[in-house]
């Protein structure tokens, strides 16, 4: 599967040769172009390139000076959809996380098909009030976010209630480790998987656990992921959210989704594997 980072960088490097088409089109070398515009000739050569971001003005002169400025909505439009792509999680979560948690409403809404593959965490969809207020909490603390734990808390929560109405399907994936990773004390994660074994029954979900030791030919641990329909996948990094939309990468997650599925276990298999996480808390 490309690296997480491959979809945006590709789309860089797709709005770069744009401009360098443009630029071509209109007669000029990028010397030439520079010079019109006031630049040093370096900047064309790298706004070309995708090693540097064009602002809103860089593409106003650009294509002013190449007789394009009818385009100039359109190449706004993708490089601000470019850049966000890729939102570094401080940015995203600087007004708060019940914020974070209201925005990908309209997304979950309009979605028919789920596929989350989780490698840290129970997915949020599956989640108990209390365990939810750990995973928040500890985001919060890591990354000095504005106090708004139950607000978000009780966002996500109110969320869970596409588990249960619409015409919506959830394939879940979970690494056995996930199971085994205490977040917050034992009391909630022994609810926590307790709530597991329940949502599990929902004949709107599906939930796989990939056992611990299990052999990998295919399908090692990955970049914890959710897919909504074939159209678009949510990738959690370290430091960042990343969004993928172009076919190519949508597809790499899918035949990812497919392999780790593989190597689940479902149903009794399931239960017994998260019973036996309850019996180890003690």
């Amino acid at each position: 599967m490309p690296s997480p980072s491959s979809s945006v960088q590709q789309a860089r490097q797709a709005l770069g040769l744009r401009l360098r088409e443009i630029r071509k089109d209109a007669g000029l070398t990028s010397r030439e172009l520079a010079r019109r515009i006031g630049w040093h000739e370096s900047k064309v050569s790298r706004l070309e390139h995708a090693r540097t971001p064009p602002s809103d003005e860089d593409i106003r002169s650009w294509t002013q000076h190449c007789g394009v400025r009818d385009l100039v909505p359109e190449l706004i439009a993708t490089a601000r959809g470019i850049e966000g792509m890729y939102i570094e999680w401080r940015r995203m979560e600087r007004a708060g996380l019940k914020q974070v948690q209201e925005s990908v409403a309209p997304l979950f809404e309009r979605t028919y098909r789920f596929r989350s593959y989780q490698s840290w965490v129970v997915p949020g969809l599956l989640q108990t009030p209390g365990y939810t207020a750990a995973v928040l909490g500890t985001v919060a603390a890591l990354r000095e976010v504005p106090g708004d734990l139950a607000a978000a808390v009780a966002v996500r929560m109110d969320r869970q209630r596409i588990l249960h109405s619409g015409n919506h399907r959830f394939a879940m994936i979970v690494e056995e480790w996930v199971l085994r990773t205490l977040i917050g004390d034992v009391d909630v994660m022994a609810g926590q998987l307790g709530h597991l074994i329940g949502v599990a029954a929902l004949p709107s979900v599906s939930l796989g656990v990939i056992p611990l030791g299990r052999p990998r030919a295919l399908g090692w641990p990955v970049e914890s992921f959710t897919m909504y329909d074939d159209e678009q996948v949510t990738v959690e990094l370290v430091s960042a959210h990343l969004t993928v939309t172009q076919p190519q990468e949508v597809g790499g997650y899918a035949r990812a989704f497919s392999e780790l599925s593989a190597l689940a276990v479902y149903g009794a298999e399931a239960r017994r594997l998260i019973t036996a996480a309850i019996d180890a808390l003690g």
